[in-house]
């Protein structure tokens, strides 16, 4: 609904009987919502403001702030939530669960949810009715990124198999509508551009609960004193362990353990000392945290090659795989309190240079000073982890494949070159070089006496010869040429052969018939003012479509798909964003194809 830009026709605020109308029909669409929740939506003395688009969908929110709810049809029968407003109160409704972070990418591209793709609890498919609101999550990430209807029952879903549409999504995060907003932004650090990933914040402090929990249930009780207040004792035929005090601290439930006799049972975590000190840290201490990540990011896994960098991939994919194993690394208990400021403080320092994206509201990476003091002085740690060493060495021998392409040009005989080739004594079905053809020529010129004596530099042409470089391509009354330069006779003579060229990629080997057509990459604007890069010509340099386009995903952190090219002539990866430079010297630098097969267009230029 939102996945291109619509004007608006008018934009108007809200009287205060209309504020009153609008809120008991969101009491009555969102049974769960209560005054709180609405207060904090839509608060009582904000300015509400309803924008009407063409295509009678009416927009609520609050002035100067975010759209909080969508009225498809204008009569206030199908109201919808927004992402904000999801984020601000997710228990607004219900959500599926999506099966993986990647599955996203389909949502926010503007598919529509399919049962396969939903990740079914253990106690079922939950009970829906057709046409319910739903919303959808990732795994690992309480912040909704879509919301929509459903299409069938859930009784119906069971008898379909679990097989169709499950939710026709309204909206979803990076839409039209989200970025109406004055200042669109992000509710964590797991949303990036076209992908939504686990919220590293969330899933720490969820492993931190699981445990105390695991902990608590490995903790066995020893003798005790019955007269000690808030002691829980077990009962006199239980066996003894350490004792268990709970206290109530500030309204909220604390609970001590003796740590010197905790036993933990196999496969769950012993030391829960890192867990507890760093619910100690202070403001200092997570900012020495973050700076010692950074360097370490700087050192191992940021490139000079992969910039500029988003602010949201630097922290997401750089520096939070840096932390220390057992520690939740979280930029609001630092004294920067935002990821922009603390890079903006870094660029000041002079270790990186960062530039605000007006656009996208975001601080990028721009640039590394490897020569800092705080750099050159630091000590990266080695992490030997087995299981990233064999991804590791599994990349690398990747990469090592993909470079090892060659292309060769070679040519077949035709018919016109055929008496010539037959002439020395040449197999015709043979795939000759260009220096080989140019060879089998001038063998033919000594065979047969063909120098010219007054001038050497020159070769005469026999009946067979002239056919061979110029039958069919003298036009009709013209003479044909009695003589020839030496230096135009091979150049003349491959002209006259069928090109053909080979490429092999590894263990793969293929001949094609033609000229050897370069890789087009071109940039144009789409609706919107929004650039995306075309990408088509792969399959010659036998590069899948499919796979380069998941590699780019994650390379350029932006959507990308796969479409077949008209008349079955291949296929064409299309990329969000102008990408044009690092796209080529991508394909340069990983799949080894030379520059001169590739062909650049960007038509946003004026």
């Amino acid at each position: 609904m939102f996945k291109k830009a619509v004007e608006a026709k008018t934009q108007q605020r809200l009287s205060g009987a209309d504020k009153k109308k609008l809120r008991r029909t969101l009491r009555d669409r969102f049974p769960v919502c209560s005054d709180d929740h609405l207060d904090s939506l839509l608060p009582p003395k904000a300015e509400i403001t309803v924008t009407k688009l063409q295509n009678r969908v009416h927009v609520f929110g609050v002035e100067g702030e975010f759209p909080m709810f969508f009225d498809i049809d204008g009569r206030g029968s199908d109201l919808f939530p927004s992402v904000y407003a999801m984020w601000r109160v997710p228990e607004i409704l219900p959500a599926f669960t999506l099966k993986g972070g990647e599955v996203s990418r389909f949502v926010i591209g503007g598919a529509d949810l399919m049962f396969p793709g939903i990740s079914i609890p253990p106690e079922g498919l939950p009970s829906f009715t057709a046409g319910e609101p739903w919303a959808i999550k990732v795994p690992g990430n309480p912040a909704p990124i879509a919301v929509g209807s459903t299409t069938m029952s859930s009784s119906e879903a069971m008898k379909a198999g679990l097989r169709g549409k499950a939710l026709k999504v309204m909206h979803s995060y990076r839409d039209f509508l989200w970025e109406s907003a004055e200042a669109p932004c992000t509710p964590n650090a797991g949303f990036l551009e076209d992908v939504v990933f686990e919220d590293p914040t969330f899933v720490s402090t969820s492993f931190q609960s699981e445990v105390v929990n695991d902990a608590s249930n490995c903790v066995q009780y020893v003798a005790c004193d019955k007269e000690a207040d808030n002691v829980v004792c077990p009962p006199d035929d239980e066996p003894t362990g350490t004792a268990i005090a709970v206290g109530e601290v500030d309204g909220s439930m604390q609970l001590n353990v003796s740590l010197e006799d905790l036993k933990v049972t196999e496969g769950s975590i012993a030391d829960l000392s890192t867990s507890e000190d760093q619910l100690n840290l202070s403001a200092k201490d997570v900012d020495a945290l973050l700076d010692n990540c950074l360097l370490q990011a700087l050192y191992t896994s940021v490139k000079d090659k992969d910039l500029p960098i988003p602010g949201s991939t630097l922290w997401s994919n750089h520096v939070l795989p840096c932390r220390p194993t057992g520690i939740t690394l979280d930029i609001k208990k630092s004294s920067y309190k935002k990821l922009s400021k603390w890079l903006q403080a870094k660029s000041s320092a002079g270790l990186v240079s960062v530039k605000e994206d007006k656009y996208k509201k975001e601080v990028v990476l721009l640039g590394i000073n490897r020569n800092h003091p705080d750099y050159v002085s630091f000590k990266p740690e080695k992490r030997t982890l087995e299981k990233t060493g064999q991804l590791v060495e599994h990349g690398t021998e990747e990469n090592g494949t993909r470079k090892t392409l060659e292309v060769l040009e070679v040519y077949k005989a035709s018919a016109h070159a055929g008496a010539v080739l037959a002439a020395v004594g040449v197999d015709m079905g043979k795939l000759f070089s260009a220096s080989e053809i140019s060879d089998i020529v001038h063998r033919y010129v000594e065979q047969e006496n063909l120098v010219k004596p007054a001038d050497k530099s020159y070769v005469i042409l026999d009946a067979v010869l002239c056919d061979a470089l110029y039958k069919g391509a003298v036009k009709k009354g013209s003479a044909y040429p009695t003589e020839i330069h030496k230096k135009d006779l091979g150049i003349t003579f491959i002209g006259r052969m069928q090109p053909h060229h080979i490429v092999a990629r590894g263990n793969d080997s293929v001949v094609r018939k033609g000229a050897l057509k370069p890789i087009q990459i071109m940039t144009e604007r789409r609706q919107g003012n929004k650039k995306v890069t075309r990408l088509s010509g792969l399959e010659v340099f036998l590069v899948d479509p499919e796979s380069l386009a998941s590699e780019l995903q994650k390379k350029f952190a932006c959507s990308t798909t796969v479409a077949e090219l008209p008349g079955k002539k291949g296929f064409e990866v299309l990329v969000q964003g102008g990408v044009i430079e690092d796209l080529s010297r991508h394909l340069i630098e990983q799949y080894g194809i030379p520059k001169k097969y590739i062909e650049v267009l960007d038509k946003t230029k004026k």
